[in-house]
């Protein structure tokens, strides 16, 4: 029997291990005899990742906890470089996790290791300088948006758009009517209810600019609509339950449901959702569910920021679209009684043949590429050329 092709991947958060999970399963089904090796989480272990680091070792949160292991996490990546080129791998792909991937890549690169980054780096929404770094430490990137393939092609950067995975998740010829259906007889809500899912981010930090806001807006969001409404909140983190339950007592009008995750069944129950920017604007778009998107960090924090934005929108229907498809809120422009007023707006939009839907359905079928497969077409081929 020949030697197993030796794939290198690291990922260094929970959603990286994800995507490293089912990029392993793509390969194996395309290829018998591969082994894998480097970080990775559950998923990635349970498909026969040999682990060289934890990838609990990558855990670290805001400002001053990255600069206190700085001289750990520079020894985990010389093992890691250590590591794969004894093992001889034919390539590495860093996913998502960018700063440290990069280092790596670029390590990798330099001693003749093919290297494959999966995710983009934010590069067309800030920090732009970023792409020269990328350039040198990177031979392929594969994005999970189109219009960044090309930001990368007039840098001189091999990237292929290989889909997004969240869009295979969900068939784009659903109706609303039965995603709805379906999610709320899972939630034993009624069909005749108007609900709301609220999704204000999971970081202590998100809660903390989002949540009462957003409370105080599906409180005048019921007002309005003369109804009272059910608010669906999926909570992320466990820690977090306890301190949102508190803050959700006794808001008019409202009967408030706190979900463990499941952020995809309340935004499917949904007639409308308010959901802070990010990732959940994109499932919320995938699930059918007209929305109302915002968000705000700290004055100084914003300040700083703010100048280096190089993009009109920040709702990714909004930025995959070129144009004002939901209507979004920033900083101080989140004020309860217009978003509640927006709300009302966009749940007229909660129908089959509505423009809006179309709208949506149209960019889901962009994002659905069967991203896993082509990811690890992109990935075999580096390894058999290396």
């Amino acid at each position: 029997m020949s030697s197993p092709l030796k794939i290198g991947l690291v990922a260094g958060e929970s959603s990286g291990d994800l995507l490293g999970g089912s990029l392993m399963s793509a390969i194996r089904q395309q290829t018998e005899n591969v082994e894998f090796i480097g970080v990775g989480g559950d998923t990635m272990l349970q498909q026969g990742l040999q682990s060289i680091v934890s990838m609990e070792r990558f855990a670290v949160n805001g400002f001053v906890e990255p600069i206190k292991r700085l001289p750990s996490l520079y020894l985990d990546l010389q093992t890691l470089v250590r590591k794969l080129i004894g093992a001889e791998v034919s390539v590495v792909v860093g996913i998502d996790f960018n700063f440290f991937n990069q280092m790596l890549e670029l390590r990798l690169k330099r001693r003749g290791v093919p290297t494959v980054h999966y995710v983009s780096p934010s590069v067309w929404a800030w920090r732009q300088g970023r792409i020269r770094k990328i350039r040198k430490a990177t031979d392929v990137v594969m994005t999970l948006f189109p219009f960044e393939r090309q930001i990368y092609l007039d840098s001189q950067i091999r990237a292929e758009f290989v889909g997004h995975p969240l869009a295979d998740q969900y068939d784009p010829d659903a109706l609303k009517k039965d995603l709805m259906a379906n999610a709320r007889r899972e939630l034993a809500i009624s069909t005749g209810d108007v609900v709301l899912a609220v999704l204000p981010g999971s970081r202590n930090s998100e809660l903390k600019f989002h949540f009462d806001l957003f409370l105080d807006a599906s409180s005048q969001f019921a007002q309005l609509i003369k109804k009272k409404i059910v608010c669906v909140i999926p909570v992320v983190r466990d820690e977090s339950m306890l301190w949102m339950t508190e803050k959700a007592k006794g808001i008019k009008n409202v009967s408030v449901r706190l979900i463990h995750q499941q952020s995809a069944l309340a935004l499917a129950a949904a007639n409308v959702a308010l959901v802070k920017s990010g990732t959940s604007t994109l499932e919320a778009m995938l699930l059918k569910t007209p929305m109302v998107v915002a968000y705000r960090i700290g004055e100084v924090t914003y300040r700083v920021v703010s100048p280096m934005l190089k993009t009109k929108y920040i709702a990714l229907p909004n930025i995959l679209s070129n144009s004002m498809l939901v209507p979004e809120f920033i900083q101080q422009d989140m004020e309860p009684d217009v978003m509640a007023h927006a709300l009302t707006t966009e749940m007229k939009n909660a129908v089959d043949d509505s423009a809006l839907l179309e709208s949506f359905t149209r960019i889901h079928r962009e994002l659905r590429k069967n991203a896993a497969f082509t990811a690890a077409q992109i990935v075999l081929n580096a390894a058999r050329h290396s």
